[in-house]
């Protein structure tokens, strides 16, 4: 017993490894979409400025009550898990399907068409696409990267992960670190600050613009709650989780006022305004003849975020849990889904059915709005799931549910205060853009009624299971795969007596 728990901590990360994962999973494909977003928003330097900041003390605030949870119920599994543990499993599964129809499609497509985008400004000095086609050039290079990605990850889903994951890494820093320093540089030795001046000039006034522009800050700042998807394969939880998700957020926040300030130092206002792709058009302004190397990297950077972050995510790791692949595999695996979709290859257990239905939904969905459109759509979802999640925490305190006994209490007013800010960031968008909130609570309904019709009951109709069988029979033909029914003998026994047995028993048996 005691090797095992030896064993056990080993393959748990410590504080340096918490903190790494914190930073990996902000910093990525945001810092090179949303400046541009924010700043038409905002109309000025400094008020741009002030709502990275904002965002960031936004996520800083967010953290401590997700530490609370993390430390109080030591599940992996974030969100799903804790608003699993007060018993609100119609919400639970609703939100699942969120991220399923929604969430996670939408980032997809956020980070393919933004690949597209820095691939034809990289490409501007060489071949100019002309501007009535750009937009589906765009979309037609992130389908065909997101097409290629799917294609490798049926044969080989581990070591393409690590190899992506390190190329995408060497561009995050080369990326990052190029800009600062040719900020930096411009800034001081070549006294480059005239577009600093006026710093707030032409600030906007009105909080709907605000919000929004706070919209695509907290997009950039998405994955700081990373931790909370894996706990249990965190050392210490109580010491390392508020060190790692504090130090990280502050960290990550830093990089990013640093990078504005650069592009701002080069770009003014209203270059910026009319970017597509931000880095790409500070390194045409400022490398010259070496002006390709950012848009490369960040190239680079995106493929490895779409592999790593969404399309390999691994099935040991429980720090990738919350990725959309392993997602829509284990809710399927759970008996959530059809059971096709759980179907792996057996050499490379690759869940094949899985990967192929993202690419779908992902492409589908490219279609509803441009780029502005689908972070709003992702960041309603989250901060709307999140809202619940805060309700969970004060029914928790309310009702005096137990919890680990390691766990860290803050003041019930920061709660509330953080329940707050969610609750406006959810209704601002119904009066400003119906239509995104629309799409949103829409997909929540639709995953309520689809629990009540599909999860809830004991028995599925024999029409549904016929369904099941006869797809499940199709996927396996077509994708040379098998149904998986996971790895506990007791989850295979009740896939057999139960299709429909989930996650949520699961969570249920191991409340504190």
């Amino acid at each position: 017993m005691a090797k095992t728990v030896k064993t056990q901590e080993r393959n748990q990360i410590g504080f340096f490894g918490a903190t790494s994962y914190v930073i990996g999973n902000i910093i990525g494909s945001g810092i090179f979409i949303t400046p541009t977003s924010i700043l038409k928003e905002t109309n000025s330097v400094g008020l741009s400025m002030a709502v990275w900041a904002v965002s960031g003390a936004i996520s800083l605030i967010g953290s401590l009550c997700y530490i609370e949870l993390g430390t109080s119920i030591r599940h992996s599994g974030g969100d799903f898990a804790y608003i699993c543990y007060v018993k609100w499993y119609p919400i639970a599964f609703a939100f699942m399907w969120v991220s399923i129809l929604l969430t996670y499609p939408a980032t997809i497509a956020v980070q393919a068409e933004t690949f597209g985008e820095y691939i034809l400004t990289g490409i501007d000095p060489l071949l100019c696409v002309d501007q009535a086609y750009r937009n589906i050039v765009q979309k037609l290079l992130g389908f065909s990267l997101l097409s290629i990605l799917v294609f490798v990850n049926f044969f080989s889903l581990k070591k393409t992960a690590s190899r992506f994951q390190i190329a995408a890494t060497i561009s995050k820093l080369l990326s990052t670190g190029i800009i600062i320093a040719t900020g930096f540089y411009y800034l001081i030795a070549r006294n480059k600050s005239e577009n600093l001046k006026g710093f707030m000039d032409g600030s906007t006034t009105n909080a709907e613009n605000i919000v929004l522009a706070l919209y695509s800050g907290l997009f950039a700042y998405n994955g700081w709650e990373i931790l909370n998807v894996g706990t249990e394969e965190i050392r210490n939880p109580k010491r390392n989780m508020p060190l790692a998700m504090l130090v990280g957020i502050i960290i990550s926040a830093i990089i990013y006022l640093l990078i504005n300030l650069a592009y701002f130092v080069v770009l003014d206002v209203a270059e910026m305004k009319e970017s597509d792709a931000v880095a790409a058009d500070f390194s045409q302004k400022v490398l010259g003849d070496f002006s390709y190397v950012i848009p490369f990297l960040v190239g680079v950077l995106l493929c490895g975020s779409l592999n790593g972050s969404i399309f390999v995510a691994s099935r040991q790791e429980l720090l990738h849990f919350e990725y959309f692949l392993e997602y829509i595999h284990a809710a399927a695996r759970q008996g959530h889904l059809p059971t096709c979709l759980s179907c792996i290859n057996e050499k490379t257990n690759s869940p094949r059915a899985a990967v192929f239905a993202q690419l779908i939904i992902a492409i589908a969905i490219s279609f509803v709005g441009e780029l502005d459109k689908l972070i709003s759509y992702v960041t309603f979802a989250i901060w709307f799931q999140r809202f619940f999640t805060l309700c969970a925490l004060i029914w928790i305190r309310y009702k005096k549910l137990p919890v680990h006994p390691g766990a860290i209490r803050f003041p019930l007013i920061l709660i509330v205060a953080f329940l707050a800010i969610c609750l406006a960031l959810v209704l601002i968008p119904v009066i400003r853009d119906p239509k995104v909130t629309g799409i949103g609570m829409g997909i929540v309904a639709s995953g309520l009624i689809l629990y009540f019709i599909f999860v809830w009951p004991t028995n599925l109709p024999a029409f549904l299971s016929r369904f099941n069988e006869s797809s499940t029979r199709f996927v396996q033909i077509i994708f040379n795969v098998m149904p998986d029914l996971g790895d506990e003998p007791q989850r295979r026994t009740a896939a057999r007596v139960a299709p429909n047995v989930s996650l949520i028993n699961v969570i249920e048996r191991k409340r504190f």
